[in-house]
């Protein structure tokens, strides 16, 4: 059996029971990164064997992992946080799954998208989900045109590195709206701000930008 693992967004109170169970039980978890996982395990004194799976070895990775499920094996797949398969490597392992008839079960999870477009207050019964906009310019500039005549919200990831240049792209295809910026939800430093896009300019032109974002706006 392969079970889908939701693991917390930042704040290691936020797993289920059921979760932890599931993690105490199989024979394997496959991890993005096996240090983060390992900082999850023990603070719940877990010791099962652990394997990484990640962008850079999915396609072999995941070959390994399918045999290991013909052959009886139960498998936990883990992301760094949130539930695997959004914006993560396993979307691959859970696919291959699928295509072998393999058993799979889902073990629901913090997202850190969910959470922070409720905490935005912006309208949450109909939105888009982007995941992670493309790093080159023109590219990402011509992903978000497709959302000038959008009337639902929109939701996107976007790492520390890149959220500045991702501002300026922003300002410059949709004007000066506002927007939500959240970032290390369930943290001791969790924000969720509103402000236009320029206020957000002149702050991170003077103070780095921490955490991995999660940006929304309504153009409406």
């Amino acid at each position: 059996m392969l079970y889908i693992v939701g693991t917390p967004i930042g704040n290691l109170s936020d797993i289920t029971l059921r979760a932890l169970d599931t993690l105490k039980s199989v024979d394997i978890i496959a991890c993005e990164d096996t240090r983060h996982t390992k900082i999850l395990l023990e603070h719940y004194q877990i010791n099962k064997p652990l394997t990484s799976f990640h962008s850079c070895n999915k396609i072999r990775k995941t070959q390994e992992l399918i045999s290991a499920l013909k052959n009886g094996k139960n498998i936990a797949l883990v992301s760094d946080s949130g539930m695997p398969g959004i914006s993560d490597p396993g979307v691959n392992l859970i696919n291959d799954a699928i295509k072998e008839n393999l058993e799979y079960c889902i073990i629901p999870g913090p997202t850190a998208f969910v959470g922070a477009l409720v905490a935005s207050g912006l309208p949450a019964h109909k939105f888009i989900f982007e995941g992670f906009l493309p790093p080159k310019e023109l590219s990402q500039k011509n992903v978000l045109k497709k959302f000038i005549d959008e009337k639902h919200t929109v939701v996107f990831y976007e790492s520390p590195h890149r959220i500045k240049k991702l501002l300026l792209n922003m300002l410059e295809v949709f004007g000066d709206i506002e927007i939500v910026l959240a970032r290390e939800l369930t943290k001791k430093f969790e924000e969720v701000k509103r402000k236009k896009i320029s206020e957000f300019i002149f702050y991170y032109n003077n103070h780095s930008p921490r955490g991995e974002f999660v940006v929304l706006f309504n153009l409406k």
